[in-house]
């Protein structure tokens, strides 16, 4: 009987500090003169408009119509079980994607004349995401790219 209790205390302990781990959603992303938010400087963030290596990600990149390359994206990320749309517009999207304690911000901004899509994601807390957000985005691209030749 004391296994019981002491284990519906630590779940109920779990329960209340797991929002924490979530985070307050940034007011500070989005686009602004074309870009991105540049991503800090701990090493919890990928961009592929940053420059150096650390932070540096391809974009995402295709070939043929431009929306039909987002709206493949849309697809891609709403099939996903750990991402959820925060906001979109024509050429920018905004997801929070989850594991199992935290939320990370993802943001894509599409990029009509260079023919890419643009990626960002950062972890809401900590220091390091021990290279989570750059392998959740590679993940992404995998399954992006079978569109990249699509019309």
């Amino acid at each position: 009987m004391k296994f019981l209790t002491v284990r519906a205390m630590l779940a109920g302990i779990l329960a209340g500090l797991l929002p924490a781990c979530a985070g307050e959603r940034p007011a500070s992303l989005g686009v602004r003169d074309g870009r991105l938010s540049p991503c800090p400087s701990s090493p919890n963030c990928v961009s592929s408009q940053e420059s150096d290596d650390r932070h540096r990600i391809a974009p995402l990149a295709f070939t043929g119509d431009p929306d039909a390359a987002f709206a493949h994206l849309m697809l891609v990320l709403e099939a996903r079980g750990d991402t959820t749309i925060i906001e979109q517009t024509g050429e920018y999207l905004r997801v929070e994607l989850r594991t199992t304690f935290f939320v990370d911000d993802g943001e894509f901004l599409l990029d009509r004349g260079r023919r890419v899509i643009h990626v960002r994601s950062a972890s809401r807390l900590g220091y390091s995401d021990l290279g989570k957000n750059r392998g959740r985005m590679e993940d992404i691209r995998r399954a992006f790219s079978p569109a990249g030749s699509a019309p």
